[in-house]
């Protein structure tokens, strides 16, 4: 992906801090374990947006002694963090509170679950009502920010399918916002269809069997992202493809003999570096090797932009094969 874009992460913020505080308004009225669950999740989403931002900008900071390749990683870093907090307080709350919603059958909160359809002559005093008309209203909050994020997303996925573009994405911010938002208008769905059985069959089971749905959701999620992020975090190198591109410029210069296979690094979704070893003619006289290192080198960034590194190491095979014989 071409970079973390902040047009996604913002959306997404404002996005839910408006459903979080109405979720947590109807929640208050209702006592709903699905919708708590709910306001729990959009709450954590907009603390999630924010670390996201936090990453992206400390990922800005010019290299120095101590990190000669920059910042990079953080990025990475924030990312891994926010799949470790879906996971904690998105996924483990909501399932703690469906688990007790489910078994203590709402007795802690002296009331029982009304079981009358809302009709429309007590729709406005009915605390249920807000229920619904937040959820509803939520989802379109929610399929908004989650437009935005997709059109970022896209912008560089080509003819890949959406689940191998997130599982070859380098850009984990946007990312992150794209899973948090689907997994979100899931949840939605998930207590709005929760919510209406209890309401309308009076069966009390439903809204923290709804809850506990949320939980599960979230933690998957949740291990997935966390999973993206560590293989960036311990080393990751170009796609295949792209490590094509870089064969083919090496087997088309006329001046390159033989060459190992390029090694490369991800230190941020627009740092990668490249090593090269390359073995060249011999009768080229050192102005002409580097010539045709500058070549190469402008090829490759050419042809794979988020390549900003490359070091050729020359003639390395060519003694390698001679110290072996």
């Amino acid at each position: 992906m071409a970079g973390s874009s902040k047009k996604a992460i913002y959306g997404a913020i404002i996005a839910n801090s408006l459903i979080a505080i109405s979720k947590f308004i109807a929640g208050s009225f209702t006592a709903s374990a699905s919708m708590i669950s709910e306001g729990i999740h959009s709450l954590v989403d907009t603390g999630n947006g924010a670390l996201l931002l936090f990453g992206i900008q400390k990922s800005k900071k010019p290299a120095d002694e101590q990190h000669p390749y920059g910042y990079g990683n953080e990025v990475y870093f924030w990312s891994f963090v926010v799949a470790v907090l879906i996971f904690a307080l998105g996924g483990g709350i909501a399932l703690f509170e469906g688990i007790e919603a489910v078994l203590h059958h709402y007795q802690h909160q002296g009331h029982a679950v009304e079981t009358e359809i809302i009709v429309y002559e007590k729709i406005w005093h009915n605390p249920k009502f807000w229920n619904y008309f937040v959820l509803i209203l939520a989802m379109i909050f929610e399929g908004t920010a989650l437009k935005v994020a997709l059109e970022e997303f896209n912008k560089t996925r080509g003819n890949k399918s959406f689940y191998q573009e997130l599982v070859d994405s380098k850009d984990t911010s946007t990312a992150a916002i794209v899973i948090e938002d689907t997994a979100a208008l899931l949840g939605l769905l998930i207590a709005l269809i929760s919510v209406a059985l209890t309401d309308w069959t009076g069966i009390i089971y439903f809204d923290g069997l709804g809850s506990i749905m949320i939980g599960i959701l979230l933690i998957c999620v949740s291990l997935f992202f966390a999973t993206e992020c560590k293989d960036l975090l311990i080393g990751e190198g170009l796609m295949e493809d792209d490590l094509k591109r870089i064969t083919d410029i090496l087997d088309k210069d006329e001046h390159v003999i033989a060459y190992r296979r390029p090694l490369s690094l991800y230190f941020g979704p627009n740092e990668v570096l490249v090593n090269l070893d390359a073995n060249f003619k011999d009768e080229l006289n050192a102005d002409a090797i580097e010539a045709t290192v500058d070549r190469i080198e402008k090829a490759i960034k050419e042809a794979i932009p988020a390549v900003n590194r490359i070091f050729i190491e020359a003639e390395t095979i060519r003694r390698n094969k001679a110290s072996d014989t």
